[in-house]
């Protein structure tokens, strides 16, 4: 044992496109502040390359999911979402990563948290940044959650087993309400930039939805191609600093950047196209999506799109007068399953809703994988703690 450092035992699982440090909630300090010290000295945060820590200096492998036993009725585990900045000292607990989310039931049984039941076992999460529950099936094998298996999901080399998350129940969950503002569209002003036609949504994780032609763009634009410009990067955060205070998530636009920087998420959608995927050179062809998005999250584009982001974006889908809605073709809008282009290839959301308005839902689910990839030991310097 060292004496200038305390050991935490983590597991790092991929869920999705997403990479996190899985850990117990009994191995953390229950003061925030406390825990917070110790999740930057997990991390190795702030720093942009989170070199002294587990981070992987990207915002989609600087992510947190804390796991232990559940604290209401009708759920297996509870589930505690964090986006570790690698800026700044900020830990975000403001939403939920569904990508993340794929990996929480295989981690529940591999720890025993949960039963195994072959072929495949329900793990109900209680999702607490949201507080909802959620539902995995998740293949398992031998006692352990299967990670051979023939599914396919852009954004992740090979294939594995296949995980279908629904999240049906998070309508709302974040703001009380599916609409925020209790319109499908609002025209909202923008210090120093004008006038911007957006939908604010909340299903799974609060989205901003804006046409990429009210920015100037095409909406096939790589991720490199947006964030190379500062000026339009920072119109894309002053249009969702000021929709995150319009609909009550934070005070001041200041505080929209600095404090919630995670969600809500700011979607720039348009219609179906041909585009290159930019980790392979492949092409998504036009008949292959019903519309195409690129999704801003921690002042940063995603490289592919998030798992709650699909969620909400089906169900924008599903109800009439959002941007989302108008960018379909009719038979689109009647499909079961919504196909939606993004940087890395082609993720689909299986959207039913139970009523014409789409304010409920019998469905809002899509499928992932996930493994684990290490675990063991994780040594902090106690001059961090």
């Amino acid at each position: 044992m060292y004496s200038d450092m305390t050991p935490y035992r983590v597991v790092i699982q991929r869920g999705g496109t997403s990479k996190g440090i899985f850990i117990k909630e009994n191995e953390l300090p229950k003061d925030p502040e406390a825990r917070a010290r110790v999740i930057r000295g997990i991390f190795g945060t702030p720093d942009r390359r989170e070199i002294d820590g587990l981070g992987g200096a990207d915002v989609l492998t600087s992510k947190l999911a804390i796991i232990g036993p559940p604290s209401c009725d009708g759920a297996d585990v509870d589930y505690t979402f964090a986006q570790v900045s690698f800026d700044t000292e900020l830990i975000d607990y403001g939403g939920n990563c569904g990508n993340i989310s794929a990996g929480v039931g295989p981690f529940a049984i591999d720890e025993g948290l949960v039963a195994a039941v072959e072929p495949v076992t329900r793990v109900r999460i209680h999702q607490v940044n949201t507080n909802c529950i959620l539902y995995a099936d998740v293949p398992v094998k031998d006692g352990k959650a299967a990670a051979m298996g023939d599914c396919r999901i852009a954004g992740v080399p090979g294939t594995g087993a296949r995980i279908l998350l629904d999240f049906h129940n998070t309508v709302g969950s974040t703001t009380g309400k599916l609409l925020p503002t209790g319109n499908p569209t609002d025209l909202v002003h923008v210090e120093g930039y004008g006038d911007f036609e957006v939908s604010i949504v909340d299903a799974g994780n609060v989205l901003v939805f804006i046409e990429a032609s009210s920015l100037g763009l095409r909406g096939t634009e790589t991720c490199s191609e947006i964030e190379a410009d500062k000026a339009l990067t920072d119109k894309i955060e002053a249009i969702r600093a000021t929709c995150t205070v319009k609909i009550g998530m934070a005070a001041t636009l200041r505080e929209a950047t600095e404090k919630s920087a995670y969600v809500p998420f700011f979607a720039i959608v348009s219609p179906s196209a041909d585009y290159l995927v930019a980790n392979d050179g492949s092409t998504v062809r036009a008949e292959q999506v019903d519309l195409v998005s690129r999704l801003s999250f921690m002042l940063h584009m995603h490289k592919t799109y998030p798992g709650t982001g699909t969620v909400c974006t089906g169900a924008a889908a599903r109800i009439p007068g959002t941007l989302v809605y108008k960018l379909l073709s009719p038979e689109a809008r009647e499909r079961g399953v919504l196909r939606i282009g993004h940087p890395g290839g082609i993720i689909t959301v299986d959207a039913r809703a139970e009523d014409p308005e789409g304010t409920r839902f019998a469905s809002l689910a899509y499928e992932r994988t996930s493994r684990r990839i290490m675990d063991g030991i994780c040594y902090v310097k106690n001059d961090r703690l």
